[in-house]
């Protein structure tokens, strides 16, 4: 009998939509709401590289908060601090992809072994997680805070390894972040590109096992 698979999930652009957040508020903030959402997203993930890279460790919701100041700042939209905090209040319950819950729910009805690996605080994930109905689908929900960095930093990939006691190549990885993808590919995981956007490929000598245009092709 073969082992039941094993997956681990990225969070932020993958499960859940990070720009829901802003396009939730955009009738508030105006017609920059699209460039704000790209520029906090943007932000977010450079600061996480460079505090993973010169080893200052940070919370993601820390950054997160940062990375908005930054957009609201860049993108010409008016935002007040009602606002501002409604888009923070917003980020916190990000609303999940479509397919997202009904794909997770098959998949372990068909014996997988379910696990987020995210650069998410652990309270943020719980919040995330029980807003978007995904209670109860997750054998892990492992959190970044555990190693003090963030990806792609191994010893992020390395939290999936020990929790499900295997080698990396039996973790099957999905992540939307290609740069993601690459550092998983790199630690030796089987990597599942989720391109929802259809975007260009990059880091070729480091490429996804497959690429998949959302989650749906995970029950091919």
């Amino acid at each position: 009998m073969s082992a039941a698979p094993i997956y681990a999930f990225d969070a932020y652009g993958t499960l859940f939509d990070v720009h829901s957040a802003a396009a939730r508020l955009s009738g508030r903030i105006g017609p920059a709401w699209e460039r704000l959402s790209e520029l906090w997203r943007t932000k977010q993930l450079e600061y996480t590289w460079i505090h993973g890279a010169v080893d200052r460790p940070a919370t993601f919701w820390s950054l997160t908060e940062r990375a908005l100041d930054f957009a609201i700042a860049a993108s010409g939209a008016t935002v007040d601090d009602a606002t501002r905090a409604s888009l923070l209040d917003a980020y916190r319950e990000l609303a999940a992809y479509p397919e997202v819950a009904r794909v997770l729910r098959v998949l372990k009805e068909r014996g997988a072994r379910l696990s987020i690996l995210s650069n998410g605080d652990p309270d943020l994930l719980e919040r995330a997680i029980d807003s978007a109905g995904l209670v109860g689908l997750f054998e892990h929900v492992l959190s970044v805070a555990q190693v003090r960095t963030f990806k792609p930093s191994p010893l992020v990939y390395r939290l999936a390894v020990e929790a499900f006691d295997v080698v990396p190549g039996s973790i099957k990885f999905c992540s939307s972040n290609r740069w993601d993808i690459a550092g998983a590919n790199a630690f030796g995981f089987e990597t599942l590109w989720i391109n929802r956007l259809g975007r260009p490929d990059e880091y070729p000598e480091m490429p996804p096992s497959r690429v998949l245009t959302s989650l749906d092709g995970l029950l091919e």
